[in-house]
């Protein structure tokens, strides 16, 4: 289970950072080019908190099964002073669940928005800033200090 779902979390990410920066992309056309938010902009809103969500449940179910955080819980006076476990039982979870409550706030807010700049203007920054945390706690391969692949095989 652990690795179907590690596997499912790994690929999950791609999918929150492609509808993340759509959704961006989208929000700061609107906003600053004064578009009509039309019912695509709305569903491409929904799709991105919709898919964040998933990965939020996926991730919970990783980090209660996950080896790395029973080790951080169990351990946690020395483990907490080892980069990668402190990572993975602490760090990622807590700016990843930041970053999820940011997504939906600013959906939320976009949604009650009566005007379709105040909508774009809210979704804009609100995930933005949510991306921005996003980048900063994804285990990239090239980091030196927390590295895993792009992608985990099932």
């Amino acid at each position: 289970m652990y690795t179907i779902l590690l596997a499912l979390h790994s690929l999950t990410r791609w999918l929150v950072l492609v509808s993340l920066i759509f959704s961006i992309g989208r929000a700061y056309r609107g906003w600053l080019l004064n578009k009509p938010f039309l019912k695509v902009d709305d569903t491409i809103r929904l799709i991105t908190v919709t898919i964040a969500h998933i990965q939020l449940i996926i991730g919970l179910g990783l980090y209660g099964i996950s080896p790395i955080v029973h080790y951080f819980l169990s351990h946690f006076n020395t483990a907490v002073h080892e980069r990668q476990i402190r990572f993975f039982g602490m760090e990622h979870i807590t700016v990843m669940l930041i970053s999820i409550v940011l997504i939906t706030i600013g959906s939320a807010k976009a949604k009650r928005k009566t005007t379709d700049k105040e909508k774009f203007k809210t979704m804009a920054v609100w995930f933005s800033i949510a991306l921005v945390l996003i980048i900063t706690s994804i285990p990239w391969a090239f980091s030196p200090l927390t590295s895993r692949p792009y992608f985990r095989p099932f």
